[in-house]
């Protein structure tokens, strides 16, 4: 049990000193076996691997930083700008929390096999974590688009709904 707690304690002491890091707009190659070097910068980065804003997106909820995209063509007033910026700041802070900490569990997880610690109650709650954690990020990203869909007048939504089709028809 203290190996445990040793390991876990590690594992948070060296995520709090990645997390003060200052990020570069490089990548990094992952230090985990577990994840790929593009899920382990996409945790970091806070993109979006798995589409989690679907469920919103394709039902006209969009995401902050696309209604910031077209804020001109969407005649967004001043407020709208401010309060989705907050939205925006607050939604890329998050996502980067939750990809730091989907990454400490996976690196435990890791270090538990490694060392051969682990038991059924171990893992029973390590893998509990990560879907509580999945389960939050993505909780994140679709109150996001809550937040947005809440700020915009439905011929904005409109508007960015056709705005994004033109973008993707001439992505093709």
């Amino acid at each position: 049990m203290r190996i445990l707690l040793f390991l876990f304690a590690a594992t948070l002491l060296c995520n709090n000193v990645k997390a003060q890091a200052t990020p570069d707009s490089t990548v990094k190659h992952s230090p985990l076996k577990t994840l790929s070097d593009a899920q382990y910068n996409a945790l970091l980065n806070g993109d979006d691997l798995y589409n989690m804003d679907l469920a919103a997106t394709l039902n006209n909820y969009p995401l902050p930083e696309k209604a910031i995209k077209y804020k001109h063509e969407l005649d967004l007033s001043p407020i709208q700008v401010n309060k989705l910026t907050a939205i925006n700041k607050e939604f890329h802070r998050k996502k980067l929390e939750m990809g730091l900490t989907i990454i400490n569990n996976e690196r435990t997880l890791d270090s538990l096999f490694r060392y051969h610690l682990l038991n059924n109650g171990t893992l029973i709650f390590y893998t509990n974590r990560y879907g509580l954690y999945q389960g939050e990020l993505r909780n994140t990203i679709l109150q996001a688009c809550l937040a947005t869909r809440v700020l915009l007048s439905q011929q904005q939504i409109n508007k960015l709904a056709a705005l994004q089709k033109a973008d993707r028809r001439n992505a093709d």
